[in-house]
């Protein structure tokens, strides 16, 4: 999922002497043809990726900045009274270079970055920042807009528009509007040390995942693995110089299967090691003194603006409201969840027992043994299963479900410009035909792309000057990569992850709002996970699986017997996958409930809030603090509980298609016109409520996960 979901807010309010400065920082000539200073001139707006330079991305960053300077000096000059439309929206609506150039550079930074785009990122970073408090800190234009918020007699607004007023006004007092001038000064210097730090963390995660390769040289230590892990390590050798032997690397497709299969004990451990101990190898790319000054930078500007901790300042925009009731929630399901991976250990290490092992299951032996005891329980082999999950299959497993449940059709697009050959892109139409907006999808690792999966847009579906703009959407996966012999064939995983961040394309795709700051997944961040996490629960329901799961040699549907098999499955080491993500939101929680600043000892701080909850030795979180960019070089800080809050509403959402049937029309309708085309127009438990007809019943989160009956 995932996913960065973050963009850049296209307003501005920079004094212009402040430009001449910002040019002269960054030594860039102002060329005039370059592709972000005009709309696209493509069939449908999409970007000339043939046409966009690296080059290009400064000037138009500086542009765009500047004509928001003139739009808004417009906004806040104007001698007629505060209006809805002269003031809030003409704000919401400035800034389309800098909409331009953001989505794009965004885009690239995150699936093929390289130095030179990091060396820009570094660049524009505080420049953006000090571009964004020049707004949020704009008591002329702040004025404006609290004059059309306190205007609570106009009853001639609609939901939506005084969702909007409410909006930006919350996020004025919350960028620190109100604060003295001292304390601004001190705000400003805050954000952009912290806009830096995020992105030096993500860069040395980067590096490190990057720069590490386990070779194999000796046949022996490939035992286990399939023949499809060995011929692409092999390929990986072969580019990496080393023909004749193996590679391995801390990408997750590379990884993961090798601590499912290879026989290698001490191989898994070396591997698992180097991926839980990116960041924290004591080198130029070390990010536990980072964490420390973000901690504490962020501890300091919550309570400058009035909040006891971080994550009371996050989570007053959220469902959750406050930490009290995120920790009731991770609480609640950790109490079913520890006991229950705990039995799953106590299994392994009877597996290990009966085989003669004499050591203890540590956690680079979880995989390994998970994979044995599956097949032992259930005669289930996920490499059996493989080969029925080919990923344009999988694709149009989701794209099939899209199309019983909303009419909406999919038509691919080879005439679009890419930024990548292997990525896809696809022209989305309604069932009446009428057109809504482009898709695109990057499935497959390269060098230079971050680790994980997520959704973001090029552009954001609005209602500008009477014109409707269609969105175009972008998935992003690191999916298994095709071999010489074989296409890509996913795991059970993989597959679900596809169709969940699909579900945050539909959120983009369907949206239907009048304002750019309230359009697709501008919404709280415990209720954006909705759209995706409920889309996951037909990734294998047996109507889906007959639909799209086909052999890629023989295009044999999957059997039933295989169905019924994953089916018995399906709750297998549920204990684990639930305390791993439970111990990662908790990690998060403790980290940003701090209230005092202090110098951390990253690893000790960490070891002694797993032990605090009773973390088993045997798993560790998720995500380490070191590699944990949902919270450090990411929009969850805070906010890694939202997977878990969401899946509240997902479990219970989804008993609406159980009770009308999984692939009921009219029941998915109700879907889109509540949910995913409503954006952030009114609050998340408001469009819920007019969807399901009730507040959810959490009771569906644990039958999900097997934990009652």
């Amino acid at each position: 999922m995932t996913r960065k979901f973050v963009c850049i807010l296209a307003l501005a309010s920079l004094v212009y002497s402040g430009y001449a400065q910002d040019r002269q920082k960054i030594s860039i000539p102002m060329e005039t043809q370059n592709p972000f200073f005009e709309a696209f001139n493509t069939p449908k707006g999409t970007p000339p990726f043939e046409l966009i330079k690296n080059e290009h991305y400064k000037p138009a960053f500086v542009k765009g900045i500047e004509q928001q300077f003139s739009q808004i000096d417009q906004i806040v000059n104007n001698t007629a009274a505060p209006t809805l439309e002269n003031t809030v929206i003409a704000l919401d609506e400035s800034g389309d270079v800098l909409d331009r150039v953001s989505a794009v550079f965004n885009g690239i930074k995150g699936a093929k970055n390289d130095e030179e785009i990091q060396k820009i990122a570094e660049e524009i970073s505080p420049l953006l920042s000090e571009h964004r408090d020049n707004i949020y800190l704009n008591e002329k234009l702040f004025a404006r807009i609290e004059s059309v918020y306190n205007d609570s007699v106009n009853t001639n607004r609609t939901t939506e528009q005084k969702k909007l007023i409410e909006k930006y006004y919350k996020t004025f007092v919350r960028s620190g509007i109100k604060l003295n001038q001292a304390q601004k000064d001190r705000l400003r210097e805050i954000n952009k040390e912290l806009s830096l730090l995020s992105l030096t963390f993500g860069k040395n995660l980067l590096a490190e995942t990057n720069n590490y390769q386990l070779v194999v040289d000796n046949p022996k230590d490939l035992s286990g693995l399939t023949q499809a892990e060995i011929n692409l390590a092999a390929e990986a050798a072969r580019k990496s110089g080393l023909q004749g032997k193996w590679v391995f690397t801390l990408s997750k497709p590379s990884w993961l299967p090798f601590l499912q299969y290879a026989d290698n004990r001490d191989l898994r451990e070396k591997l698992y090691k180097a991926m839980y101990n990116r960041g924290n190898n004591n080198n130029q790319y070390d990010n536990k003194e980072i964490i420390n000054q973000i901690v504490n930078l962020r501890l300091e500007k919550a309570n400058m603006l009035g909040f006891k901790s971080h994550a009371d300042y996050v989570l007053e925009e959220t469902m959750a409201k406050n930490p009290e009731n995120v920790m009731a929630l991770l609480n609640r399901i950790w109490e079913y969840a520890l006991p229950q991976a705990k039995k799953e250990a106590a299994d392994l290490q009877q597996m290990i027992d009966r085989e003669g092992g004499s050591f203890k299951l540590q956690s680079w032996d979880w995989w390994y043994y998970t994979e044995k005891l599956r097949k032992e329980k259930y005669a289930l082999d996920e490499e059996e299963l493989r080969p029925y999950f080919m990923v344009d299959n999988v694709r149009d497993g989701a794209f099939f479900v899209a199309n019983k449940l909303f009419g909406i059709t999919f038509k691919p697009l080879t005439d679009v410009s890419v930024y990548e050959k292997d990525v896809q892109v696809f022209e989305v139409n309604d069932a009446d035909g009428s057109y809504i907006g482009v898709l695109y999808l990057d499935y497959f690792p390269r060098t230079g792309k971050r680790n994980g999966a997520w959704m973001s847009s090029f552009r954001k579906q609005r209602i500008q000057n009477g014109e409707f703009i269609h969105p175009i959407i972008y998935n992003v996966g690191n999916f298994a990569l095709p071999s010489e012999d074989k296409p890509s064939l996913l795991t059970l995983d993989q597959v679900e992850t596809l169709f969940h961040e699909f579900g945050h394309g539909l959120h983009g795709l369907l949206s239907s709002i009048n304002y750019n700051g309230l359009s697709g997944t501008a919404v709280a961040r415990d209720f954006v996970e909705l759209p995706s996490q409920i889309y996951e629960h037909w990734a294998f329901h047996p109507d889906v699986l007959k639909m799209y799961a086909k052999h890629y040699q023989t295009g044999e549907v999957i059997p039933d017997e295989l169905i019924v098999k994953m089916q018995k499955a399906e709750n297998f080491n549920q204990g684990f996958t639930t305390t791993e993500l439970v111990a990662a939101a908790i990690l998060d929680m403790k980290w940003h409930t701090q209230t005092q600043k202090q110098e951390f000892d990253v690893e000790e701080f960490e070891n002694n809030a797993m032990n605090q909850i009773g973390l088993i030795s045997e798993i560790i979180p998720r995500y380490k603090s070191t590699y944990f960019a949902h919270i450090f070089d990411g929009g969850y800080s805070s906010g890694y509980y939202s997977y878990l809050w969401s899946e509240v509403l997902d479990a219970d959402a989804f008993q609406a298609f159980v009770e009308n049937g999984i692939f009921d029309r009219s029941t998915g309708e109700s879907f889109r016109d509540n949910i995913l085309s409503r954006g952030g127009s009114e609050e998340p438990m408001t469009l819920y409520k007019k969807f399901r007809g009730q507040e959810p019943d959490p009771i569906y989160l644990l039958k999900n996960r097997g934990f009652v009956e």
